[in-house]
């Protein structure tokens, strides 16, 4: 070998050291930003598991509602004396007398201890009079007859059972009396206390007693609004962005309407609120905590996400279609409702439906144009007052009785499913409308 040779090779060597050395560094930087990834999701994970088992610990024993078996003699001279049916005596009757006079057959309660037939009393339901009257309203051939007949428990009876009380807190600090706990227990034995499936949480309005809140209003409520969205906003938004991406000649005009858009894609959801407290309610007149102002307020809420959306999908659309449509004699609307709106529907059925999921969970508008009201009746129409369901998530969360806390979980259990149910849709939808070019 040369002396060259040799002045080369100890050259090259240092600098070929360095390029090792800087391809390590790099490859452990590439690993540690794995690494760091792959921590980030753990975490979130973590937080995601979190947060679910949580709500469903607390809230799974509210589709759970105790009942109590009692054998209701229907006494004719308490709920028709006059034995004429009329409704206002069937109506007023004293159906509590009635299902208490059927709980002491069953417990100790002496009748000449009023303390214990106070405490027996307080076993059951302050509704236990509505549901007999409506029983008794739906077949008046029951009045003189004996029938079992399941009623609702007190929601602390039901907060024992379900552990939610403790047997070993001492009794002045617990509602529910070391004597009930006996009478609940013997109830329990002889199978008159039992759990059930609670129906009354779908199909009861909102109630002051745990026992009897239901997120009826609550579902009406958030029906009548998705449906006052999705036929205002979708047709709306979807004709606003073709117009701005397709047909709209490109000047300062449009661009100060695009920037207006995606300003108000920013702005906070109170302030929508706020908007529709003052045009749709003081201006225009509507009735207040109706569902129609909830969807118009969501309405103008969910339109620059759906134009934002749709505007986006639509450019996707390779501009060779379009060249191709004009070049075989399709008009500019033929070309847009043929090929191009078929090919961004994926990406608009996606947004649109992305949109009302995100209407579905505002609470902050729907406070402000009073949908936070205490509605008891069922909804017919969207003029009626309703509430909705994050909304009433807000308001039994603010609720100091322990019932309603498993009640809270419950409605967020039911929000949540939506919401997944909604994506999930707008999933499969993109599949179902995808073509590949």
């Amino acid at each position: 070998m040369s002396i060259a040779e040799t002045s080369v090779d100890v050259a090259v060597s240092p600098r070929a050291g360095e390029a090792e050395a800087l391809a390590r560094r790099r490859k452990a930087a590439e690993w540690r930003f794995k690494v760091y990834g792959i921590a980030a999701i753990a975490i979130s994970l973590a937080f995601l598991v979190i947060l679910f088992s949580t709500i469903v610990g607390k809230g799974y024993t509210a589709f759970l509602q105790s009942s109590i078996k009692l054998d209701i003699f229907f006494d004719p001279a308490e709920i028709d004396p006059s034995g004429t049916r009329k409704i206002e005596d069937l109506r007023n009757a004293n159906y509590p007398k009635l299902a208490a006079s059927a709980l002491y057959q069953l417990i100790p309660a002496n009748g000449d201890d009023r303390r214990a037939r106070r405490e027996a009393g307080q076993l059951l339901s302050q509704s236990v009079d509505l549901q007999l009257r409506d029983l008794v309203l739906e077949n008046p051939s029951l009045i003189g007859t004996t029938q079992p007949v399941w009623v609702l428990a007190r929601s602390d009876v039901d907060a024992l059972l379900k552990g939610s009380v403790s047997r070993d807190t001492p009794e002045d600090r617990r509602k529910v009396t070391d004597r009930q706990i006996v009478w609940i227990d013997k109830l329990v034995a002889d199978g008159r206390l039992e759990m059930k499936f609670n129906t009354g949480l779908f199909t009861s309005g909102n109630s002051s007693q745990a026992e009897t809140a239901g997120l009826a209003v609550a579902l009406i409520g958030s029906f009548f609004m998705m449906a006052t969205v999705l036929l205002l906003a979708v047709p709306l938004g979807v004709a606003a962005a073709i117009y701005l991406q397709e047909l709209a000649p490109k000047n300062r005009w449009t661009d100060l309407i695009e920037v207006n858009i995606n300003n108000l894609a920013a702005v906070p959801s109170i302030v929508f609120g706020l908007l529709g407290l003052a045009v749709f309610i003081n201006f225009a007149g509507l009735p207040r905590s109706a569902s129609l102002v909830g969807g118009l307020v969501l309405t103008l809420m969910t339109l620059p996400t759906i134009i934002i959306a749709t505007r986006a999908a639509v450019a996707a659309v390779p501009p060779s279609i379009r060249e191709a449509a004009l070049g075989v004699g399709a008009s500019q609307m033929q070309t847009i409702l043929h090929h191009v709106l078929p090919l961004a529907m994926p990406g608009i059925l996606t947004g649109t439906i992305i949109g009302l999921a995100k209407a579905l969970g505002e609470t902050a508008p729907l406070l402000m144009i009073g949908m936070v009201a205490f509605v008891i009746d069922l909804p017919s129409s969207p003029l009626d007052s309703a509430t909705a369901l994050p909304v009433q998530v807000y308001m039994w969360a603010t609720e100091a009785e322990r019932g309603f806390v498993e009640r809270t979980a419950a409605a967020t259990l039911v929000l949540l499913g939506f919401m997944i149910a909604m994506n999930a849709v707008a999933i499969v939808l993109r599949q179902r409308f995808t073509r590949k070019w």
